[in-house]
Formats: structure tokens, C-alpha cells, sequence
């Protein structure tokens, strides 16, 4: 039994279903037969119909074929098609041939008025034959040329014109003449353009336009319309002008506009004719002053529209207004150009065939278009682009052998739109395909440098994205044709690839930590659902994931992410056949490899799908990285083929590859034997490489990157070994370069490039040599079957002579730093250089040789000669005052993302070259000085006696000025960002670093130690993922330092005590809310201060362990930071998706504890399973945020107050009983007295989307919920359930109190002298709301809320429904009712207290007994109000 499909199933499900049903080989249910067409032969009737068995499924996502269907073999099927509009019996009246539908469709001709003229009596059997000699020579026409039977014929009818001429004639006499007398003055009144009724229309000489007597069956047809006509201008001249306007209005609202706007055209098109037949000369219609159109009249409704439009016409009539004035300009210049001999592009000749009379009106197409209008209209236009990409203004007068002029929706409009080009990219010409591609390919990089963003609305990119352009570059990559093929690669490497990006990529891998770079993978969001188990296993739910992402159809994968999109559809295999099949031409192979480079930067997953292509690998290591080669030296020389030639792009393919992780790279070094490519190209001198000078240092540069990234993993050691005298060389060759005859030489700025990639390489060996001895050690001391990391091919003995050649280098190299132009030319080598010496040391005291007193007698002499000399230096303190203009953190704009920038495709926005003052700039100084104190911090931990010498490095005006800054900016981190700024937190971490070690040394680091420590706070909350090391480091070393909190020892809590006592806070210790239960005593502010501060080493293990699941993370990220190479997996970075911790971690542990008793509260069961110091944990974390927003306020700049209280919220739905804990209790007390201060209240919106919830609303209503159960009428938690009841915010919110959860009023006793908010926040302005009001009335009248029950919301409703009953402002009908209703029953209440209260309320006032002034008497105003409503009712 066949299955039957099922809702939500897929087009892959049912064509499924449809392979199992052929499977079977039954007979299906129906079939089709198809109609014999009537108007075959008869011997073709026994025919039969050759049915086609396949069935085609279309996808309507996917362009269509560029090949052309067949033709239809039957072209009666058009005649079965049936629209959905279409009346059936209208269908049927159509079709019907039967003589009675013929007839019934005959209408007679009225031909009662019609002359008939008899036929001649000649008095001859035949008509008389006509002969030449017998016609006039005068009547001959000398215009044309015409044969003398048709000159006859036209004299005939000539003379039959004149004789019914002869008789319309005898009417002449009924029209009178236009100056028999003037116009009534009844008559001036109807010339108003307003009415529309102008004076020729009312003039009695003017015939009717209307009534013309056609269709009366009276022999006086002219002389009944002429009477009908007298009758209504006799009738219009005895009405008013207001009776006219009337009419006119009640015709217009009966009559079909499409009627009215026809007998306004015809009338003007009448106009113009019968006033251009006495003169030629052009009739000037002006719409506007100085705006005028030549030949065609216009309605005076229209010239109201443009003329009054500033005071009586909207946008929108406006804009039509002004399109239907242009369209008027174009048809009359259309009507009115005539051709001349001059104008055509080819003069006719007399000598040619049947042109001795040129018919101009058949050869006017011939002639050039007349120049393009600007059109004057605020809609947006619709862009168009040249071949190369620009856009072409609108009415650009471009010529016509340009080939932007098609006969497109606007031949006149050069260039072509987007949809033009999607439609030409379908042509059955190559030649055209292949032009819409490279313009298309032109667009995008024009788009993607910025140059369109200011003339066009929206994102190019994305309209293209979404019209499924990366669809259409895929299906022309299978193409045939070899331009096509080049075409569409050409156009997908614009569309991925910015040149820009890896250059920059490439100029930052010889950093401090350079060679890491974060995935260029999207930030997907998908909807997981929610499952009930816990614990879940990570492999199956990757599996899963996996299995989820393969069932996608590819347009939903490519919207998400363009690579895998791309990777999907199968690419990989597409582009291996294009580069070892179809050969193509070098321009086609180094966009192809440019292509596979992108997609390797993607992630670790893309690399392994490149490394598993099936002989894609193997023909890049072949094709391109041969080891023999034809000779090319010359530049100029155009290669036929890049195929057999070493290829830089190919080695940097296999360096990018080898960053996606460990075992990538050990199967392109082991497999591929890329390991012989390096020998191959980095044993001989780049100009012996027989290639062109720039290609040949590139791939020299790029073998030495590779093989760089493998020994970040700890690979290729060996090789150290052999080309050690290669590498010993080059370096030795350094401290002999003239660097000032090198400054401007393109071969040093290839050459640096070369030396930096050696350096790292260097310095990556070193760390791997660093690590051979614990290797040893662990495997010697463990003796089990544990698995050990290899032991590496280079030991320390190997490197340890590495140290004096780079010493002798850098001293080189910093005698140029006084020279700007020198010291830009070295400054990547020194910087590396200082990173190198920077390895050495922090991997030199972990070896077993090391040797204590050598290691710092040599550091003093290297402090000595090479760093004092540098950092007392002028330009050097001149660096300093470069890094905030230089900062990406105090520019944010530096580093922004692009106008073209799309969510699917990830970049890095660094289209164009880079300002010099910036992080990337020539003159950054980030990346030197992030080398120097990473030299400078290992220095020091080793020789701690150098810390003095190094104190003054902190002192510097300008790096003061930047820490100031960067705390009080704000980041919007995104990928363009994150790449950038993970080297600048390097230098603001490795600053810190050394800010640990000086602040008990250093006064000056004393005195700054606050700000260390806000930048300490700024940075953690910042730090990225991949530098879970640092934070952890930052966490243990410098955030719950005592040594930089100086506000702990220097009377910090004593000034808070003070500005207590003197009433400096709006807030008093004495106004803090009590516990219900009575007994628990708030300790002043100081006094939890002093206590948070003395107690800041247990709240950092609270931290530590509650951070424990960044271990994992950590570990990785020290593994990279320390140089421990065997540990490890990837120099790629995890995956980016926002900061390592999140702006609030300080209230971290409060919403995991709540996120833990929610999760078992919504399955139904008891809480059990909270940790037995919870109560250890919350005070803990309580006592830190109190110190941070006490002395730290600016490190929570970004984080919303209304997201802090929620934090505080938490903790009330933790436990039961949790809050009444006095250590928690206190210090939320304290905290909920900084947040009522008014400059917080202030910044408190509760409206706006807050981190980590839905909506405010959900929590609260959770937390009336926890207060009606657990709060014993406890005034703390009261006053957070007050709190969000101001009369600014949302009104759901007291809604949510006064009408779904109005049992709480009786427990809010929060007295009024507690409660830390204004009341003036509660009562003003007046509610307007006329569903609460009647909410207040109904708990007031009710009993619910009384003054003993809830004292605030009692004088808060009191004072609503006062100011409501006694309102003087109009209202609606409802209101009005309402509202008197409201004081009628006020006054009739019998609760003589609270009808006392609700007539003479007069002001809020803490300080009574009753929380508010009342009058002694009721003022007039009120007594008058009472009068008005009540009447006879009311009694004095």
C-alpha cells in the first residue's frame, strides 16, 4: 500500500512518492486525454497522439533555462484558456457561430439625414470610357506623381465635397457672430477656473461639443442640437454661481470618472484644433511662473492643481501633477517635430531608385532622439549602469554607439537596470550572456568600494542576493562556453573577495599573535526547541545539527551564508573540473584560487571540504607548485597558460587551509608533500627563481607563512634543522642593509615582507623547542599507556643561538627611529624582532639548562643597550600621543561595517586603503608597542629587580589621555571590528600586566590604580572569544585586587557614611524599608562597603568557580598565549558570537540561579537541588555589584538601569524565603537606594528592550505572583513591586495589579516615610486612562485598597479619581459620562472617609497622617462641579 502525502512535507518528499509509484508499475487512477484538434485532415484522424510519460517538476525559486522551449504544435490551445475574471456566459456568447448570434448583432446605420445622389442620366447602354487628351492640364496636381485614373477619381470626389458643402452651408445663418454683443455679467460669473466652466464653453456663439443631434430621427438634426445647446446656456446664465458649483458637484459624484475625465480630453483636444487652423503659431499654456507648454491646451482643473498646489494639493497629487505635466511636454514635442533632410543620418540621394520624393513621416524613426528631459519628481528613480558599472544619471545625453540604449521599458534612458541585466544574462548569444555577467560583476565592485552608496537607496548587493544572483553565477559556471565560464568567475570573485581584506590579513599575521583570525562564518540564529533533558550529548546534538543543515534546500542555506550556500551546491567539484579540465586562461585561474582562499577563511569545516575534493588538491600542488618550470622573467610578457608555473596564491591557499587545524595541516605536509615545496622555494633566492620579481617574493613570503602555521602546531621542526644555514644566512645578511637607499625600493617593501615571515617563523619554531623538555619529562615520568604529544624534531639547544643574531638586528633597525620615513620602512621588522626576543624569554626559564645569573646579567645588558636607549628616545614618547587618534576603540567608525555589507557573506569592511592615523594606518604605533611590552612583561617577571627602570613607561600623558577614553566609549562589536580589536585588547591587557607588577613599586601607578582597575572591569566585559586566557588571567591578577581599589583604604566607606549623614542623598538611611519580620537592622552604606572590600578575595573564588565553564575554553586559549604548540588544534579562533562574558556578568550568578529554579518550577517539580551556600553565593555577588556601582558606576554605562533591577528581581524568585536572609536583605536594601536616586530614576525605562527577556512584563507579573505567595508583606519586596508603577510607564503594568492580581493590595504596607520614590512620580501626570480610573474607583469603593492596606497606591488612586471627578477639560462623550458618574456616586458614598478623602484631596504630602493635604472646605470650583452633575440632589 502506497503512503499518501503529508502536511509540511517537501518537493524532494513527493518526488519520492512519485519514484515509488513508477517503481510499482501499476496502472494509474486517471488519465490523460488529450482533445483531437478539428482542424486536422481526415487521414491524420487515425493518428495517434504521442503522449509524453515524464513528468518535469519546476521550482519557482530557480531562473529559468537559457535555451528557448518548442514551439506549441497546436495553436488552438489558446483558445481553451479561461481567466479568472472572465463571465462564462460572456465566453459562451463569444464562441457561439450560430446566424442567430450574427444577426443579433447587426445594428442599422441612421441614414435619415444622409444625402443620396442618383446616378446620372447619361442617355447612353454604357458609361462614356475616359480618355487622356480629354483631362485638364490645370487640374493636374504638381506635388505628386499619381496615374491619371486616380487624378480623376480625386477630382470627382472634389467635386462631390463641394456640393455637400453647398448644402451645411444654408445652417450658417443660425450661429451668430462673436461681436453681436458682451457677455452678461451672470455670465462672468461662470468664467471662474474654480467652477471649471471657462468662457467658450458658456459663450452662446459656441456650438455644443455634447449634443451634436446624432441618433435623432428629426430631418433638422443641426437645428435641434443648436436649441438644446440655447436652452442649457439660457438655463446656466440664470444660475448663480454657489447653484452651479452645487450641480456641478452632484454630476461629478453620479457620473463614472473615467466618463468625466474623457469629455475633458475631447474638449481640449477640440480647443486646439480649431485654434491652430486660422494660425500656425504655438499656443503658450503656462502651468507655473516661468514654466510654459507650447501646443496643447489644459484643463484649468490641472493649473489649480500646479499652480495652488503649495497651499491645497498633497505630496501625492503633487507628484502626479508634475508626471502628467512632462507627459503633456512629450506628446506635444512628439506631435509637433517634423523632419528634415538634415536631420536624417544618410541624405537621400536624387540618383536612387523611387526616391525623387521623400516620404518624411516614413523615414522620421531614422532620425536621433531629442535630448533627455530631467524629469521633476521626488520618487526614486530607477538606477541604471553602464558596462563598467557607474551609474548613469537619469536623462544623461549619452551617444548611441556606447550600446547602452536597448529596446528595453524606456528606450530612450541609456544604460541598463538591474532587472535588464538579469533578463539579458538569459539570451540565447554567449556574447550577451557574457556581458551581463562582467556588468553585473562591475556593479557589484563598484557597490562594494562605496562609490554608489550615496546616489542609491538600499544595499545593491542585497537586492541582487535576493533576486538569486549567486544562482545565477552558479548555473553559468556549468556552462560551456569558455567566456561564460571566465565571465562567471570573474563576477563570483568580486561578489566574495576584497582584495583589501587580505592584504591587511596579511600585513597583521607577523603581530603579537597575528597569525589567528576569526572564521568568516555568519552569526546564525536558529529556533532550537526546547528539551526537557538536560543533559545532552554534544556529539549527537552536532549530528544532529549537521543532518538538519543538509536537509535545507539550498536557497534557504545560501540566505543564511553564502559559502555554504555555495559549498552545497557543489562548487568544489565545478571548479576542480574548470582548473584541470577546461584549462582556462591565467586571469580565470588566479580568480579561481582567489575564490578557494575565501572559502577557507570561511571555517574549519570549509577547509576540510577543500582538502576532501576529490583531486582538487592534487591538481593545485601539481598545476601550480611544480618544482620545474619554463623560465618567466619578463613581466610584460602575457602568459597562455598559468598551468605548470609555481602560483603564490596557491601556496597561500595551503597556509590559509593549514590554520583550520592540526591534522589539515599534517595532511598537506605528509600527504601532498608540501613539505619538499617549502625546501623547494625557500633554499633559493627569490630572484633565482626564474619568475618576476613581485611573484617570486610572494612565494618565497608565502612558504615561509606556511610553513610558519605549522609550526604553531609543532610540525616541520625538522626542517629547522636542515635549512638552518639558509635561515642563519638571511639573518645575518640583516644588520648589513643601507636601509635610507632602500626607502622607496619596491624590491625592500617585498623583501620586508619576506624577513617579518622568517621571524615568525623563527619565534614559532622557538616555541616549540620551548616545550620539548616538559614533553620529555612527562613521557619519562609517566610510564603508563597515557597518550603523549610527539616529541618535536628541534630541541632548545638548537634556537638558543637564534638570540644574539636578533639582538644584533634590532640594534640595526632602531638607529633609524629618528627618521620618519626609515623608521615606517622598518618598523614591521622591528616589531617582530621584539616579538621574537619576547618568545625567547618567557620560554627560557623552563628549560632545564637555564642558568639564573646569566640569564640576568644578559638581560641588564640588553635593557642597557637596546631598551633604555629606545623608550627614553623622543620619537618613541611621540608614539604615545598617537594612540587615541590611532584607536579603534575610541573610533568606532574606523572599523564600522559598509554600506554594501550583507548578513550571508562576511568581510572585514576594509575596501580601500586604510587612513594612515588609524590601527592599520602606517603611523599606527599598536602593533610596536604591543611588541615592546610583551618584551618588557617577560623581562620583568624574570628580572623583577628592572621593574623601576621600566616605571616611567606608565607616565606618558598621552597613554592617560587613551585609558580615560576607551572607558567611556561604546562599542558595537561586529566582524568587521572584531578581527581589529582583539590586537588592541592585546595592548590594553599586556598594559595591565605591567601595571600589576609596578602598582606596589610605581607611585604614579598608585595614584592611577582606580583608573587600571575600570579598565581592567571595561576590557573583561570586551574581550572576545579566543582570549579566554586573558580574561581568566585578568580575573584572578587585577579585578578583585585590593591594590586597585584604593577607595577601600583611603576612606571610601567613611565618605559614603558622611554624605549620608548629611543628607547629600535624596535617599536616608532612615528611610530604608524594614523587614516584615522586624528584627533585621540595615547597616549603613560604608559599613557593607568596607565589608565588600575586605572580602573581595572570597567573592573572586565565588567568581572563579562560577566561571569554571570557560575552563575548557581557557585551556585552549593558553595554549596559543603560552606557546605550548603540542596542545594546540586550530590557529583559526572559535567561531565569533559576541564577547567572551556578557556586559552584566556581575549579575551572572544571580540569573543562573534563577534560570535553575525556573527550569525546574515549569516541569512541576520541587526545588531541591540549589547549592547549600546559595545564600554564600547571592551575598557575595550583591557585595560586588554594590562596590562596583558605588565606585565603578561607569564600567555599567552600558548596561540599562531597568536591566539591573530585573537582575535584582532574580533574587526575589529564587527562594522563598532567600530575600529575608539579613546579609542579602541589606545589601538589597542598599542597592535598591542607589537605583531610587533621581538621576537613575531618570534613566529607568522599563519600555525598552532589555538583554536576556522577552518582556519586563512577563517578570513581573512572575513577580506579583512570588509576592502574593511567599512576601509576608514584606516592605523590601513591596518596594520592588512599587517600583515599576510610575505613572510614566507602560500602563499593562498597573493593569497588571488593579485588575488581574488585586490581591496584593493588602499586602503592600510599605509606609509612606519607607517608600524611597516621589510620590509626585505616582500622581503626575493625571491618569488618563479611563479603564484604570474605573479600576481605582472600583478597589477604593470596594474596600480592597484602603490606607492601612497599601498607604502609596492608596494616596496614588485618591489622587487620580480627584483629579478625574473635577476635571475641567473637554473629553469625549464617554468620558464626560464617566467621569460624572463617577462624582455622583463619590458624593453619594457612604463611607464617609473615603468620600471625604476623594472630594477634598488637595496635595500629596508624606508627612500626614493620611499621605496628603485635604481643604477645610470645598472650593467653589469643585462646589460648582458638584452643582452642575448633581443638581437638585446635592445638599449643603
Amino acid at each position: 500500500m502506497l503512503g499518501r502525502p503529508k502536511l509540511g512535507q517537501l518537493e524532494e518528499d513527493l518526488l519520492q512518492f512519485q519514484n515509488q509509484f513508477l517503481a510499482t508499475g501499476t496502472e494509474p487512477a486517471a488519465k490523460v486525454v488529450r482533445k483531437a484538434d478539428k482542424r486536422r485532415v481526415e487521414s491524420m484522424k487515425d493518428e495517434q497522439v504521442s503522449l509524453d510519460k515524464r513528468d518535469v517538476v519546476t521550482f519557482k525559486d530557480l531562473p529559468p533555462s537559457l535555451t528557448p522551449a518548442p514551439p506549441k504544435k497546436s495553436k488552438s490551445k489558446s483558445a481553451h484558456v479561461k481567466f479568472e475574471d472572465e463571465d462564462s456566459e460572456d465566453r459562451l456568447d463569444h464562441h457561439d457561430r450560430h446566424i442567430t448570434a450574427v444577426l443579433s448583432k447587426i445594428i442599422e446605420r441612421d441614414t435619415s439625414e444622409s444625402s443620396i445622389s442618383l446616378p446620372l442620366n447619361l442617355g447612353a447602354p454604357f458609361p462614356k470610357a475616359f480618355h487622356r487628351f480629354e483631362m485638364k492640364t490645370e487640374t493636374r496636381p504638381s506635388s505628386a506623381r499619381k496615374s491619371i485614373f486616380a487624378q480623376n477619381i480625386a477630382a470627382k470626389k472634389a467635386i462631390e465635397r463641394d456640393r455637400s458643402a453647398g448644402v451645411c452651408s444654408s445652417f450658417s445663418n443660425v450661429v451668430p457672430s462673436a461681436s453681436d454683443g458682451q457677455v452678461p455679467e451672470s455670465e462672468s460669473l461662470l468664467t471662474n477656473s474654480k467652477i471649471g466652466f471657462p468662457s467658450e464653453i458658456l459663450n452662446k456663439t459656441q456650438l455644443s461639443r455634447i449634443a451634436n443631434g446624432l441618433g435623432l430621427d428629426r430631418p433638422s438634426t443641426e437645428q435641434e442640437a443648436v436649441r438644446i445647446h440655447e436652452e442649457n446656456m439660457e438655463r446656466l446664465r440664470n444660475m448663480s454661481e454657489d447653484e452651479i458649483l452645487e450641480e456641478q458637484k452632484k454630476l461629478f459624484a453620479q457620473l463614472d470618472p473615467n466618463l468625466i475625465s474623457f469629455l475633458k480630453m475631447s474638449g481640449s483636444a477640440h480647443k486646439s484644433q480649431e485654434k491652430k487652423k486660422p494660425s500656425q503659431k504655438e499656443k503658450q499654456v503656462t502651468f507655473q511662473e516661468g514654466q510654459t507648454i507650447s501646443g496643447l491646451d489644459v484643463e484649468p482643473e490641472m493649473q489649480v492643481v500646479m499652480t495652488d498646489k503649495a497651499s491645497t494639493a498633497s505630496e501625492k497629487q503633487l507628484l502626479h501633477a508634475e508626471e502628467i505635466k512632462e507627459d503633456i511636454e512629450e506628446t506635444v514635442q512628439m506631435s509637433e517635430c517634423h523632419i528634415t533632410v538634415d536631420e536624417l543620418p544618410v541624405k537621400p540621394q536624387k540618383e536612387w531608385l523611387h526616391m525623387d520624393v521623400v516620404e518624411y513621416e516614413k523615414i522620421e524613426w531614422m532620425k536621433d532622439l531629442p535630448p533627455p528631459k530631467k524629469k521633476k519628481t521626488r520618487k526614486g528613480m530607477q538606477a541604471r549602469f553602464s558596462f563598467s558599472g557607474d551609474l548613469v544619471p537619469p536623462a544623461s545625453d549619452l551617444p548611441v554607439h556606447l550600446g547602452l540604449h536597448h529596446h528595453g521599458e524606456e528606450p530612450a534612458e541609456a544604460g541598463y537596470s538591474l532587472q535588464e541585466l538579469f533578463h539579458l544574462s538569459r539570451s540565447q548569444f554567449i556574447q550577451q550572456r557574457a556581458l551581463s555577467l562582467q556588468t553585473l560583476g562591475n556593479v557589484v565592485q563598484k557597490a562594494k568600494s562605496g562609490e554608489l552608496a550615496s546616489s542609491l537607496q538600499g544595499s545593491v548587493l542585497k537586492v541582487l542576493l535576493d533576486a538569486g544572483f549567486l544562482f545565477l553565477l552558479r548555473f553559468s559556471l556549468d556552462d560551456t562556453a569558455e567566456n561564460i565560464i571566465a565571465a562567471a568567475v570573474h563576477t563570483l570573485k568580486l561578489l566574495l573577495v576584497c582584495p583589501t581584506d587580505e592584504e591587511y590579513l596579511d600585513r597583521t599575521f607577523s603581530w603579537y599573535q597575528g597569525t589567528a583570525a576569526y572564521p568568516f562564518l555568519t552569526n546564525q540564529v536558529e529556533e532550537d526547541d526546547d528539551d526537557d533533558e538536560e543533559d545532552k550529548d554534544k556529539v549527537e546534538s552536532e549530528e544532529g545539527k549537521a543532518l538538519k543543515e543538509s536537509e535545507k534546500p539550498d536557497a534557504d542555506v545560501a540566505q543564511t551564508d553564502l559559502i555554504k550556500g555555495l559549498l552545497k551546491m557543489n562548487i568544489l567539484k565545478r571548479l576542480r573540473y574548470i582548473v584541470e579540465v577546461a584549462r582556462p586562461v591565467p586571469l580565470v585561474t588566479i580568480d579561481i584560487l582567489h575564490i578557494l582562499i575565501r572559502i577557507a577563511r570561511h571555517s574549519s569545516e570549509a577547509c576540510s571540504q577543500i582538502l576532501h575534493c576529490p583531486w582538487l588538491v592534487e591538481s593545485i600542488v601539481t598545476e601550480f607548485l611544480p618544482s620545474t618550470w619554463k623560465p618567466q622573467i619578463n613581466s610584460e610578457e602575457l602568459l597562455q597558460s598559468l598551468h605548470g608555473i609555481p602560483c603564490s596564491l596557491a601556496m597561500k591557499l595551503f597556509r590559509v587551509m593549514a590554520c583550520g587545524g592540526r591534522n589539515t595541516s599534517a595532511i598537506l605536509l605528509n600527504k601532498y608533500d608540501l613539505k619538499s615545496k617549502i625546501c623547494r622555494f625557500v633554499v633559493q633566492d627569490p630572484e633565482d627563481l626564474h619568475l618576476t620579481q613581485q611573484e617570486a617574493f610572494l612565494l618565497s613570503t608565502e612558504a615561509f607563512r606556511l610553513w610558519a602555521v605549522a609550526a604553531e602546531y609543532g610540525q616541520a621542526c625538522t626542517l629547522f634543522n636542515d635549512l638552518y644555514p639558509v635561515l642563519v644566512k638571511i639573518l645575518h645578511s640583516l644588520p648589513n642593509t643601507e636601509v635610507q637607499k632602500l626607502v622607496c625600493s619596491t624590491t625592500w617593501q617585498l623583501s620586508q615582507l619576506r624577513i617579518t615571515a622568517l621571524i615568525t617563523l623563527l619565534a614559532n619554531v622557538t616555541k616549540t623547542a620551548g616545550c620539548a623538555a616538559a614533553l620529555q619529562a612527562a613521557l619519562t615520568s609517566d610510564c603508563g599507556g597515557k597518550d603523549h604529544s610527539p616529541l618535536p624534531g628541534v630541541s632548545w639547544s638548537h634556537v638558543v643561538g637564534l638570540q644574539t643574531s636578533m639582538r644584533a638586528c634590532l640594534k640595526h633597525f632602531l638607529k633609524e627611529i629618528g627618521s620618519q620615513a626609515s623608521w615606517e620602512a622598518v618598523q614591521n621588522v622591528v616589531t617582530v624582532l621584539f616579538v621574537y626576543l619576547g618568545v625567547y624569554y618567557n620560554k627560557l626559564q623552563e628549560q632545564p639548562s637555564y642558568n639564573p645569573v646569566e640569564c640576568l646579567q644578559d638581560l641588564e645588558q640588553l635593557d642597557s643597550e637596546v631598551l633604555q636607549p629606545l623608550l627614553r628616545d623622543s620619537a618613541f614618547s611621540s608614539m604615545w600621543e598617537h594612540l587615541r587618534s590611532c584607536s579603534a576603540v575610541c573610533n568606532p567608525n574606523s572599523c564600522c561595517p559598509g554600506p554594501e555589507s550583507v548578513s550571508s557573506l562576511v568581510d572585514l569592511s576594509c575596501e580601500g586603503e586604510k587612513p594612515n592615523i588609524s590601527l592599520l594606518g602606517s603611523k599606527s604605533p599598536f602593533p610596536f608597542l604591543t611588541a615592546v611590552l610583551y618584551l618588557i612583561n617577560n623581562i620583568v617577571t624574570i628580572h623583577k629587580g628592572l621593574t623601576k627602570k621600566f616605571t616611567f613607561v606608565m607616565n606618558f600623558k598621552g597613554l592617560q589621555e587613551y585609558l580615560v577614553h576607551i572607558c567611556q566609549s561604546t562599542l558595537h562589536v561586529t566582524h568587521a571590528s572584531a578581527w581589529i580589536l582583539r590586537h588592541e585588547y592585546h595592548f590594553q591587557y599586556l598594559l595591565l600586566k605591567l601595571a600589576v607588577r609596578m602598582v606596589n613599586s610605581n607611585s604614579y601607578v598608585a595614584q592611577q590604580a582606580s583608573l587600571y582597575h575600570t579598565v581592567a572591569l571595561t576590557l573583561l566585559s570586551r574581550l572576545l572569544p579566543g582570549s579566554e586566557h586573558l580574561s581568566h588571567d585578568l580575573l584572578s591578577s587585577i579585578v578583585f585586587n585590593q591594590e586597585f581599589v584604593p577607595e577601600g583604604k583611603i576612606g571610601g566607606p567613611e565618605a559614603e557614611d558622611l554624605s549620608s549623614i548629611l543628607h547629600l542623598d535624596v535617599i536616608q538611611s532612615s528611610a530604608a524599608p524594614v523587614s516584615a519580620a522586624g528584627m533585621i537592622c540595615k547597616p549603613s552604606h560604608g559599613t557593607l562597603l568596607r565589608e565588600a572590600y575586605s572580602l573581595l578575595p572570597t567573592i573572586r573564588v565565588c567568581y572563579s568557580i562560577h566561571f569554571a565553564y570557560l575552563h575548557p575554553a581557557a585551556v585552549r586559549s593558553q595554549a596559543s598565549y603560552e606557546g605550548q604548540t603540542h596542545l594546540v588544534q586550530a590557529v583559526l579562533l572559535p567561531d565569533w558570537k559576541g564577547t567572551i562574558l556578557p556586559a552584566d556578568w556581575m549579575f551572572l550568578p544571580l540569573i543562573n540561579l534563577y534560570d535553575r529554579v525556573s527550569k525546574v518550577e515549569i516541569k512541576g517539580k520541587a526545588v531541591e537541588n540549589l547549592p547549600h551556600n546559595l545564600v554564600d553565593i547571592v551575598t557575595n555577588s550583591l557585595r560586588w555589584v554594590l562596590l562596583v556601582e558605588t565606585w565603578r558606576s561607569r564600567v555599567l554605562q552600558d548596561l540599562p538601569v531597568a536591566a539591573r533591577v530585573a537582575r535584582l528581581m532574580c533574587v526575589f524568585l529564587t527562594g522563598n524565603d532567600l530575600f529575608l536572609e539579613k546579609p542579602v536583605y541589606c545589601f538589597m536594601v542598599t542597592l535598591l537606594s542607589l537605583y531610587c536616586q533621581p538621576k537613575i530614576l531618570n534613566e529607568l525605562d522599563l519600555e525598552m528592550p532589555l538583554p536576556g527577556l522577552t518582556s519586563f512584563y512577563s517578570l513581573y507579573v512572575k513577580l506579583l505572583e512570588q509576592f502574593d505567595s511567599v512576601s509576608f508583606g514584606d516592605h523590601l519586596f513591596g518596594c520592588f513591586i512599587l517600583l515599576p508603577l510610575q505613572r510614566r510607564f507602560s500602563a499593562q503594568l498597573r493593569r497588571a495589579v488593579f485588575g488581574e492580581h488585586v490581591g496584593v493590595l493588602r499586602a503592600l504596607g510599605v509606609p509612606l516615610k519607607q517608600f524611597p520614590v516621589p510620590l509626585e512620580r505616582y500622581t503626575s501626570p493625571p491618569e488618563d486612562s479611563l479603564e484604570l480610573l474605573r479600576l481605582y474607583f472600583k478597589v477604593l469603593v470596594s474596600g480592597t485598597l484602603r490606607l492601612t492596606f497599601c498607604p502609596v497606591l492608596y494616596v496614588v488612586t485618591v489622587a487620580h479619581v480627584n483629579s478625574f471627578i473635577f476635571s475641567q477639560d473637554n473629553v469625549p462623550q464617554d468620558m464626560e459620562s464617566a467621569r460624572s458618574s463617577m462624582l455622583k456616586k463619590s458624593y453619594l458614598l457612604t463611607d464617609e472617609v473615603l468620600k471625604k478623602h476623594l472630594l477634598y484631596y488637595k496635595l500629596a504630602d508624606v508627612e500626614s497622617p493620611v499621605g496628603f493635604q485635604m481643604y477645610e472646605e470645598l472650593p467653589p470650583i469643585r462646589w460648582k462641579r458638584l452643582e452642575s452633575v448633581l443638581g437638585h440632589a446635592l445638599q449643603k
